[in-house]
């Protein structure tokens, strides 16, 4: 098998692992003890692409502002709570391009996800 097959495995490997968890994406709204999640899906996009970065953030910016909806009057607690979403979503995926373009979009660094043992 030559190098380039395993390098593409490796890619559809790391795709296919975001996804997952991409799957198991939760976003929490600003409200205490209410906890509502939507699935953003990107297996159809191709994240080597600014294009297809673009859609995954707009996809996540959609669901973000659809999880923290607040009644009329509460902007600051949607905007706190959809600034966190996004964060943890774009630190979840952990794709360089889109990192780079939510940093450029915000200004400020997603939420880094850290292991430990």
């Amino acid at each position: 098998m030559n190098s380039k097959v395993k390098s593409d495995n490796r890619t559809i490997v790391a795709y296919a692992a975001a996804l997952w968890l991409a799957c198991g994406l939760a976003m929490s709204s600003a409200q205490a003890g209410d906890s509502r999640s939507e699935t953003v899906k990107f297996a159809d996009l191709n994240l080597s692409s600014q294009a297809g970065v673009e859609a995954l953030y707009g996809r996540i910016h959609a669901a973000a502002r659809r999880v923290c909806e607040q009644p009329a009057g509460e902007l600051t607690a949607a905007s706190k709570c959809m600034a966190k979403a996004e964060s943890d979503a774009i630190g979840k995926v952990n794709v360089p391009l889109l990192t780079a373009f939510y940093q450029k979009k915000t200004g400020t660094p997603p939420q880094t996800i850290t292991a430990n043992r």
